[in-house]
């Protein structure tokens, strides 16, 4: 007697989560820029942002893993406490002891960083500016400066001045750099008294909470570079203030999150994407 083959039920293919986390993530364009990512490169994934204070942190994390969670971005102000969360690091990850990409692996989680390259491919690449040789001024001490500073330094810069309003963390991060030839801090108050700079690059969060940068003429150099970490209203303040200051090139973070996050991307997919058009439609004001 012929009986019929059983019928196969079709299977959905399982889709990969991923996600950002930060304190606060609202303002996030991760998730437009990671799906654009996915859609250009045919890769079936969902992309969520995940607001998590730095005590709640380890708890979202681990429910995010296990609820099926196979890479995440991290955001201020959990990049360094996302290294703490990780069995194993890339080179970039251990070197600045900062995090900002998580991939699972296992059982746990591997990191690492992409913000310095992100940066530097944003300079370099997209507006094709050359930062041998150059005078640095980095304002800010926190997670976001210690995970571009190895990146800056190979990229050629000259020398490099941090400060930050408290002093003891730009020196803490200058000792794990570890080249007091070429990077040094310096007070706050004494800015006025650094000279010029050919680039000053703003990594600190003060506009995010309502703090306004008091920053003295007498750093501004010549055809210089001024660039804040930061985008969107965030970066207004200090934007404003380096045109009014004369800085010839001046630039807010939005390329640099594009940058990072296709190398990011590169690194859960196996693919590099192409950054120009997500950047464009971002700069336009889209997603």
């Amino acid at each position: 007697m012929f009986e019929p083959e059983p019928t196969v039920p079709d299977v959905a293919p399982q889709v990969a989560r991923y996600a950002v986390f930060g304190h606060p993530v609202a303002h996030s364009k991760s998730p437009f820029i990671h799906q654009r990512f996915a859609t250009d490169n045919h890769k079936a994934i969902t992309y969520h942002a995940i607001d998590a204070a730095p005590e709640s942190f380890p708890a979202a994390l681990a429910r995010f893993a296990a609820d099926g969670g196979r890479g995440a971005n991290v955001t201020l102000p959990l990049k360094g406490l996302a290294a703490a969360q990780c069995a194993t690091l890339g080179e970039a990850a251990r070197r600045t002891g900062v995090v900002n990409t998580l991939t699972r692996a296992g059982d746990g989680w591997h990191g690492d960083n992409t913000d310095g390259a992100g940066l530097v491919a944003d300079i370099a690449e997209r507006w094709r500016l050359d930062l041998r040789g150059r005078r640095v001024l980095v304002l800010g001490a926190g997670g976001a400066v210690a995970g571009v500073m190895f990146d800056l330094l190979e990229a050629g810069v000259d020398h490099v001045t941090i400060v930050n309003r408290t002093p003891e963390r730009a020196d803490a991060l200058a000792d794990r750099i570890g080249e007091p030839a070429r990077v040094s801090t310096a007070y706050w108050a004494d800015m006025a008294t650094l000279g010029a700079f050919d680039f000053v690059l703003n990594g600190t969060s003060a506009a995010r909470h309502g703090q306004r940068l008091e920053l003295p003429l007498s750093i501004v150099a010549p055809r210089a570079l001024a660039y804040d970490m930061n985008y969107g209203e965030a970066a207004i303040d200090f934007l404003a203030w380096a045109r009014a200051a004369g800085f010839e090139h001046v630039h807010d973070g939005l390329g640099m999150l594009v940058e990072q996050a296709a190398i990011a991307f590169r690194i859960w997919h196996g693919v590099r994407p192409d950054t120009e058009p997500v950047y464009r439609e971002l700069a336009a004001g889209g997603g």
